[in-house]
């Protein structure tokens, strides 16, 4: 399996290069993100952080001294504002309790507990927590989302019903705990999921990833 995570990264950075993820200006926009971005797209996220940087309230404490009500037609473009709201309003409490609002601070923290303290805040997933911590806080956790687990399953490499923890086993064992790495790789099945591993009707024909065995 460690050959041929490694041979799926080469063949992928190969193709697409660099990718320069996370998009975000700040710590916390890349954390603001995260949360926004479930079940919608990222054009959607990037009008409603728009809006909270024309209110000047992308901030901790911005976002904290903000009724709820505001916030949630500020973030409206992102879907579930109502409830992404309520998550972001008990993302920066938890910001503001634990490490006085300061993204620096929290990432001097252990990456065990702050996957921990992430998780047990209300809305927030394996997901969208180990995305904070990866592309916000610098930490080497690798991030499982639809679109690796669709470039897995294609190949045959794991079955449908691989948990999320299953998955991310397998990155973790078999690939060094690089940030850089696991930043590059998954943002790297994100690209050839937009561009050849479709949801519906995949491209397959000039994929980078064609010749792999059980390639469908």
């Amino acid at each position: 399996m460690k050959n041929d995570l490694n041979r799926i990264y080469h063949l992928l950075f190969e193709r697409f290069g660099p990718q320069h993820w996370w998009p975000g200006d700040t710590a916390f926009e890349v954390a603001v993100g995260a949360i926004l971005t479930q079940n919608t797209n990222w054009t959607n996220v990037e009008k409603a952080i728009r809006n909270l940087k024309q209110a000047q309230r992308l901030s901790a404490k911005g976002i904290n001294n903000l009724p709820e009500r505001r916030l949630a037609e500020l973030i409206r473009p992102s879907g579930y504002f109502n409830q992404k709201s309520r998550r972001l309003k008990d993302f920066v409490g938890y910001l503001t309790e634990h490490y006085r609002g300061s993204m620096a601070a929290m990432a001097r923290s252990a990456l065990k507990d702050l996957r921990h303290e992430l998780l047990a805040l209300k809305g927030i997933g394996p997901e969208t927590a180990d995305s904070i911590l990866l592309y916000a806080l610098n930490k080497p956790v690798f991030v499982i989302d639809a679109y690796t687990r669709r470039v897995l399953t294609r190949h045959g490499f794991v079955d449908e019903e691989a948990t999320y923890h299953h998955l991310q086993e397998l990155f973790h064992r078999y690939l060094e705990p690089e940030v850089r790495l696991y930043n590059e790789y998954h943002a790297l099945f994100v690209r050839v999921c937009k561009e050849h591993c479709l949801k519906r009707r995949p491209s397959c024909t000039g994929c980078p990833l064609e010749r792999l065995p059980h390639s469908v």
